[in-house]
């Protein structure tokens, strides 16, 4: 495992330094390492760490959402408003609704498979967007009409919605029908995982304060750890919960993480934001390499012209959601032809989820993974280098 450990980090950190040097976003140099040495090609990686790869990508999908969590700030979603809203949801139903119409002519699958292929490729990347949007408010660029406070927002809630849903069609396709009973436990879900998560949140500021108070300072590296471990624990309990009572342990966690920043002081939110960030360097290397490694390229490249119909299909209708949403504000074309390209790019949660279908014994379990690597392939560049080409001439600078 150690040597595979190695390679993962040395050639994965390599391939994204080539990407980023010829200006392509890092994690395809990682996706392309882990089907190079994956086993449908070289065959370098060993078993014992190809059969913990879920867990090591769902321990890499909370750290981004803790990172999310911890950059997202409640004033500045109550400046956006509706619109920051909507585009939680809105062009991700879009974009899922699109599956289910369409995937069954192009791709041959049945509505309940074309809605589980929907739910893993509709959630925007916050690996992509989040840091662009982080540089674009302290550039101070389209910060005056709250533009990237308003992807930012609507980015990191519209995974977890995301993959709420996609927790309710994988339980439809295990089933075999489409049981839309199951649809009642979504807003339970998300209501008990945000008070649950925020409830979590508080305790934590309440005892990193406590015990500052007491000249007993938590070290910034040990509140990592904590904040870590109580992660997991929500996490976790989402499977505690099955079969008892609907909970979003992800959703949990980002409104933890909410809280926590809400309710500490903004210097300590901040430090705690960064060593994340730094965490989530190590992360996403692991993240991206095991599911390149996933890959079987003989059925991506059997996906073929049906794929990528389906992909910019997709994106054609999730762009008319983004629109929709951006209805009645005071934005200009340029500024919501911005909103429609920082929503294009696919990343961290495919990556997280599109072997679950797999894992699970789904027969469009193969379908799914190649379908979700081809969309990252594809729309995270497309969305890096036109947020990073069009920022300048779209946002005004303040």
């Amino acid at each position: 495992m150690l040597t595979s450990l190695a390679l993962i980090f040395l050639v994965g950190l390599a391939m994204a330094a080539l990407c980023q040097m010829i200006r392509l976003p890092r994690i395809i140099g990682m996706l392309l390492t882990g089907i190079l040495l994956g086993p449908y090609v070289l065959n370098l990686l060993d078993d014992s760490i190809l059969l913990v790869s879920a867990d090591l990508r769902e321990m890499a999908l909370v750290i981004i959402l803790i990172k999310a969590g911890l950059s997202l700030k409640l004033q500045d979603l109550k400046a956006v408003g509706r619109p920051a809203l909507m585009m939680s949801f809105v062009p991700a139903s879009f974009e899922i609704v699109a599956y289910i119409l369409f995937a069954p002519l192009v791709l041959g699958l049945t509505r309940v498979e074309a809605a589980v292929m929907g739910s893993v490729l509709a959630a925007v990347s916050p690996a992509v967007v989040v840091p662009r949007m982080v540089q674009l408010m302290e550039e101070g660029r389209g910060t005056k009409q709250h533009i990237p406070q308003m992807i930012l927002a609507g980015a990191s809630l519209d995974d977890v919605f995301v993959i709420v849903l996609f927790s309710t069609f994988t339980g439809m396709a295990q089933g075999g029908s489409a049981d839309l009973s199951a649809f009642a436990g979504i807003p339970v879900s998300i209501v008990l995982g945000i008070v649950v998560g925020a409830v979590s949140g508080v305790g934590l500021a309440w005892f990193f304060e406590t015990r500052y108070a007491r000249s007993h300072k938590v070290r910034g590296s040990v509140k990592v750890i904590i904040i870590l471990g109580t992660a997991f624990l929500l996490t976790a309990l989402e499977d505690w919960l099955d079969g008892l009572v609907p909970f979003s342990g992800l959703l949990a966690v980002i409104a933890m993480a909410c809280a926590l920043q809400m309710r500490s002081a903004e210097v300590v939110s901040r430090r705690l934001s960064e060593k994340f960030g730094k965490l989530w360097l190590a992360a996403e290397v692991i993240l991206f390499v095991l599911v390149g490694a996933a890959v079987d390229i003989r059925y991506t490249l059997a996906a073929g012209a049906g794929a990528l119909v389906m992909i910019f299909l997709a994106l054609a209708v999730r762009s008319c959601g983004v629109l929709v949403c951006l209805l009645g504000t005071a934005l200009t074309a340029k500024e919501r032809l911005f909103c429609v390209i920082s929503y294009l790019p696919k990343a961290t949660v495919q990556a997280a989820i599109g072997s679950v279908p797999l894992a699970m014994g789904l027969s469009c379990g193969n379908l799914v993974l190649s379908v979700a690597v081809l969309g990252i392939l594809i729309t995270a560049p497309l969305g890096a280098l036109g947020m990073d080409a069009t920022k300048h001439r779209l946002l005004r600078a303040e």
